[in-house]
């Protein structure tokens, strides 16, 4: 009897600890899916306030926009428009301004964005001396500053026969005169590539000053014409003056002489009429008498 009753308080007593411990189990359970769905819950409100927030910062006016970013999308938008300016050279290698004419600062109509190389055709014919004299004469390649960038070749030019290739290398040459006249030609290159040549005659001493004699003269001639010209068309300018400001009374005096033309023609017709008139009458007379004479023969 006594183990017997020894044995069942304690199963009861593992009965009762087993209850109490699914107990709280079950009790951490629950309080954790109500934390978890807390949680979410505060999760859905922070979402909704952001969306709320966005649609009253897409509500928000357009005149609350700030002015500095509305500048920056227009200089973003707008479109640059660029312009050449003209090569300083016809021929071989030289430079030209890129002008802006749209998006300049300060509100330009055109403004200058830079300086830049241009090209033209590569013969530039003959060209004359930078210097000369009665001994001497200095000539010069065609090229742009910097000058070493270039590499310079010399020619002296023979008819029928090929080019002679002279020992200087540099941008000018200086050649004594001799007896006869002599050509040559400059090439200029650019890493190997032909960008200019031009071509110059050295004339002999003699020749030079027969050169120097005749050229006055036709200077002169041409100095003449262009004085006569230039006068004759100063007359004309004043005259056109003259009529505009005193118009009134050009056209007066050109009416007068009309009216004077047309009284002048007028009386001339009436001395013609009157001459004709006395040419008729005398053969009219005889007529009329020999009638009379009739009638009073009857």
């Amino acid at each position: 009897m006594r183990a017997g009753g020894a044995g069942c308080p304690a199963g009861l007593l593992l009965a009762v600890g087993w209850l109490l411990l699914v107990g709280l189990q079950a009790s951490q359970a629950a309080n954790v899916t109500a934390v978890q769905d807390s949680g979410l819950a505060h999760e859905g409100e922070s979402e909704s306030e952001a969306d709320e927030e966005a649609e009253n910062d897409t509500d928000m006016p357009e005149s609350e926009v700030p002015l500095e970013a509305e500048e920056e999308v227009q200089n973003r938008t707008i479109i640059k428009e660029v312009e050449f300016g003209m090569c300083t050279v016809t021929c071989g290698v030289g430079f030209r301004e890129v002008i802006l004419t749209n998006g300049c600062p300060g509100g330009e109509a055109k403004c200058v964005v830079r300086v830049e190389e241009c090209r033209g055709p590569v013969d530039c014919g003959w060209g004359r001396p930078v210097s000369e004299s009665l001994e001497s004469a200095r000539l010069s390649c065609v090229h742009i500053s910097p000058a070493n960038r270039f590499r310079f070749m010399w020619k002296l030019l023979k008819p029928d026969q090929q080019p002679v290739v002279l020992e200087n290398d540099s941008a000018v040459l200086e050649v004594q005169r001799e007896l006869h006249p002599m050509a040559f030609e400059c090439d200029t290159l650019d890493n190997n590539e032909l960008v200019a040549s031009v071509r110059f005659t050295v004339y002999t001493t003699n020749e030079l000053q027969m050169r120097r004699t005749s050229r006055p003269d036709t200077d002169a001639v041409l100095v003449f014409v262009l004085t006569i010209g230039v006068i004759i068309c100063i007359f004309v300018i004043f005259v056109l003056i003259f009529i505009i400001i005193n118009w009134a009374a050009v056209k007066t005096f050109w009416g007068a002489k009309s009216s004077t033309t047309e009284m002048h023609s007028e009386m001339s017709s009436m001395r013609y009429k009157d001459s004709t008139s006395i040419e008729q009458s005398p053969t009219d007379i005889p007529g009329r008498e020999d009638d009379a004479l009739s009638e009073w023969n009857e």
